[in-house]
């Protein structure tokens, strides 16, 4: 009995250390190179090292973290070709997961995304790339969390996942792409809500995920030495 006492509170533990861990890398207050000390961290947080350490280890799985002999655990670099790919693929696979959600989506779930988009709607005006970030996901879970295929919404899963790291910095890099993204949304929401055929909804949804990689790009180009962070 007192071992099961004992499991479940380091993996409740752990969990609370993981999600404390990944905020800070989401929101920016570890930026990619900080060195991530476990006594340090697991004496912030008031718990032993050892969760902080299964913690690490999930965030290194998930890309969030790179560990280098002799330096330790790092949070990781921001690579533009691994966000090049990542919204690629995720253009393809989330608008695939729009589509079929679309028949499933009724009028309170298009009512709590167009709340949302209000809510970013209001964010512009004192711009917090954080935030608008955090709303921009809860808008597009609500437009593919209904699909049917669980092989396709695991993608999209996997795709967002890899994106946590950078999404908030890539709002700061083209602040700009917030306002036409809060428009395409309420365009999105329009076809869902008239019954548009999958096809279109799936190249709309597309081709907004898409305009985000390509101002990145542009921003890019014309920049010498892009920071993301």
């Amino acid at each position: 009995m007192s071992n099961t006492a004992v499991d479940v509170s380091a993996g409740s533990k752990s969990e609370q250390a993981y999600a404390a861990v990944k905020a800070r890398i989401v929101e920016g207050a570890y930026t990619p190179g900080y060195r991530l000390v476990l006594a340090k961290i697991a004496e912030d947080l008031g718990v032993s090292v050892v969760p902080v350490r299964e913690a690490i280890r999930r965030l290194e799985a998930e890309g969030l973290v790179t560990f280098e002999r002799n330096v330790g655990a790092t949070v990781s670099g921001i690579d533009p070709t691994e966000y090049l790919y990542t919204m690629q693929t995720l253009s393809i696979v989330e608008g695939a997961a729009t589509a079929l959600s679309a028949p499933l989506i009724g009028p309170v779930d298009i009512a709590r995304a167009r709340a949302v988009n209000a809510e970013m709607r209001d964010c512009l005006d004192h711009f917090d790339p954080v935030r608008f970030t955090a709303l921009n996901q809860d808008f597009h879970s609500v437009l593919f969390e209904h699909c049917p295929n669980p092989h396709i919404l695991d993608l999209v899963h996997r795709g967002w996942n890899r994106l946590a790291s950078l999404r908030s910095s890539t709002f700061r890099f083209v602040p700009g792409r917030a306002h036409d993204s809060v428009d395409e949304h309420e365009a999105l929401l329009q076809l869902i809500e008239s019954n548009a055929d999958a096809d279109t909804i799936e190249h709309a949804a597309r081709r907004h995920r898409a305009a985000t990689l390509d101002a990145y790009l542009a921003q890019a180009a014309a920049a010498p030495t892009p920071a993301l962070h």
